[in-house]
């Protein structure tokens, strides 16, 4: 049995859920709301506050499908109630960032400065000129986002420079040594 599909949901008081009949799950909270519609052998029932998710069978793809089912709409329900939020570090002599009404505007090296326009439902904040924070509600939109700006100028093994999340460790290399 999956553990991770075995764990009940608990539902926060503000965020109201709906199942439709072809298993789209629709998840309502005081931020936002997200709807998703997942495979229907997996079953989604509501009691009470709790959101229960079981399987038909023990066949491989309902194991593999159990578990994620139930993970996603975990996110959901803590997306929509509390949000998520994946912070950036730029690390490099004159690399910086700044915000010009939605866009990103950064400057890591480059002969000209790399725009970024966040898709709606996605905030992007600039709290200095070397950090930048991406917020919202889905947890898969920011993850990609916070991605596609550190593919920018991804953090180099010699300097260190580049763009990386928030405490993440960067393995460095030893450069070349003279004879």
């Amino acid at each position: 049995m999956s553990r991770v599909g075995k764990k009940p949901i608990e539902v926060p008081s503000d965020v109201t859920i709906t199942i439709s009949e072809n298993n789209t799950v629709t998840v309502k909270g005081p931020k936002g709301e997200l709807s998703r519609t997942f495979n229907p052998d997996i079953k989604v029932e509501m009691e009470e506050n709790i959101l229960n998710i079981t399987r038909p069978s023990d066949a491989k793809d309902h194991r593999a499908l159990h578990g994620t089912t139930r993970a996603l709409i975990a996110n959901m329900v803590e997306g929509v109630s509390k949000g998520y939020e994946r912070n950036l570090e730029l690390i490099g002599v004159g690399y910086r960032a700044q915000k010009q009404g939605t866009k990103l505007v950064l400057n890591v090296g480059y002969s000209h400065p790399v725009e970024i326009e966040p898709e709606e439902g996605l905030e992007i904040d600039v709290p200095s000129n070397t950090k930048v924070s991406i917020k919202g509600i889905d947890k898969e939109r920011v993850g990609a986002l916070a991605a596609n700006i550190r593919a920018v100028r991804a953090p180099e093994p010699y300097k260190g420079k580049g763009i990386r999340y928030e405490g993440e460790y960067v393995r460095r290399k030893e450069g070349k040594t003279g004879k």
